[in-house]
């Protein structure tokens, strides 16, 4: 298994993200070494899935990680679908947003041992966590590790066409001492996450509202279908407690 960078779970530590999501606004930012400001959507991550959201949800197969969930919007969305969906997070005031909202979340970093590993169907990288660890490929490559064969990936690049590395601090510019320790950063837009992606196969790629998106799979699928179009119909389970994650998967009946 892969081994987390040593500041892997500093965003854990970012009080400022906590205050944010206990409040449920900003203003919040990640801030670079130079200054230069990242504005985070807190109010949007703590508001119910939208439209977009929605859409990226109607493509995932089977069972469902989303990997730094955040407040749960996305966990708590597919929960009241019947969908088996868990999310995990460095951030306590997260998780307890997260099972607040009635989904399923534990307090953990992706790269330290998770539920049902090699056995997850879709993996969720949402609102810029591509960037976790501050290494694409090495965050890939666990990604891989997580699932199935032939699972799939939905990554949230950025707006823009950048391939940037840098350590940031989460800020709060109304508090003077509203900022945590540095961490590892990264910001990818599509094409430089298709460069990353080797041993991926591409399953496409779209654009909502402005956010893009770009579905990958792992080789050696089981089934014919290689795109991440919307199933007509969702695999629906009766149980979304987060001991049954490692047991059989759903199939989608398409």
């Amino acid at each position: 298994m892969s081994t987390a960078p040593a500041t892997a779970l500093a965003w854990a530590a970012a009080d400022p993200y906590a205050a944010a999501l206990r409040a449920g606004r900003g203003p919040l930012f990640l801030r670079r070494s130079d200054g230069w400001l990242l504005p985070l959507e807190v109010e949007r991550w703590c508001a119910r899935a939208d439209s977009v959201d929605r859409d990226v949800l109607d493509r995932c197969e089977g069972t469902v990680l989303d990997v730094g969930c955040g407040p749960g919007r996305l966990v708590a969305e597919l929960a009241a679908r019947g969908r088996m969906v868990l999310g995990i997070d460095v951030s306590e005031a997260a998780v307890d947003h997260t099972v607040r909202l009635g989904g399923q979340a534990l307090r953990r970093s992706v790269f330290e041992s998770l539920p049902g590993e090699g056995r997850w169907d879709t993996v969720l990288l949402m609102d810029g966590n591509i960037g976790i660890g501050g290494d694409p490929r090495a965050l890939l490559d666990r990604v891989a590790e997580l699932l199935c064969p032939g699972g799939l990936l939905i990554a949230e690049t950025a707006p823009v066409d950048i391939d940037e590395r840098a350590q940031v601090r989460v800020v709060d510019l109304t508090d003077p001492h509203g900022a945590d320790d540095p961490f590892p950063w990264a910001r990818l837009g599509t094409p430089a996450l298709l460069r990353y992606a080797r041993g991926w196969t591409r399953a496409g790629q779209w654009t909502a509202d402005g956010r893009r998106f770009t579905a990958l799979r792992t080789r050696s699928r089981r089934t014919a279908s290689s795109s991440a179009e919307p199933p007509k119909r969702t695999a629906v389970i009766s149980s979304q407690r987060a001991r049954n994650t490692s047991a059989g998967r759903p199939v989608a009946d398409r």
